[in-house]
């Protein structure tokens, strides 16, 4: 009788771990996911800033059409992305596309004094740091939810369960520290 009482102790221990490891990692998972929604919801926020200050800015600079558009295809491309290293191309094309834009603003003195392109610019600004603050928790709950499908024995769960690792959202560095050249 003690061997079977042995073995049921085992059988509800084991049980017990594999709900327990099971639950943490939906737990972590779902982080990941809010993480990103966050983000997303920050992205919606800037990218629907941006015909307005296309808009705002048509107006002023008649002969920078090619900014303008590379404007409009970041926004674009933005809008067809369905992974993260999707949006994170889309983010680096918008990026360059907007710093070219502001670079191109400098040179018309209208523009700048512009209440409604002030306006913009400050809220533009504003959503990009909150952005950046949302991919640096978002990339910290994937580094905690990949960790945790990578860790023995709870890799195993992870495994069982088809739990995968995501990737981060990460700037391309050669974008990110690249200087915008600006020819007239």
């Amino acid at each position: 009788m003690q061997p079977l009482y042995i073995f049921l102790v085992i059988v509800v221990v084991l049980a017990l771990y594999v709900i327990a490891g099971y639950n943490s990692l939906i737990a972590k998972r779902n982080i990941v996911n809010n993480s990103w929604h966050n983000i997303d919801t920050l992205l919606q926020k800037r990218y629907d800033l941006v015909p307005n200050l296309v808009n705002t800015v048509k107006g002023y600079v008649k002969h920078e059409k090619e900014v303008l558009e590379n404007v409009t295809k970041a926004r674009s491309a933005w809008m067809n992305a369905t992974s993260v290293q999707e949006n994170a191309q889309a983010e680096n094309m918008l990026g360059g596309a907007l710093k070219t834009l502001f670079a191109v603003a400098e040179n018309y003195p209208e523009l700048k004094a512009n209440e409604n392109f002030k306006l913009l610019q400050e809220e533009l600004a504003g959503i990009e740091s909150k952005i950046a603050y949302a991919r640096q928790h978002y990339n910290r709950t994937v580094m905690a939810y990949n960790t945790a499908i990578q860790r023995f024995p709870t890799n195993i769960l992870a495994g069982s369960f088809k739990f995968t690792p995501r990737d981060y959202f990460q700037v391309e560095e050669e974008a990110a520290r690249k200087v915008v050249k600006v020819e007239f």
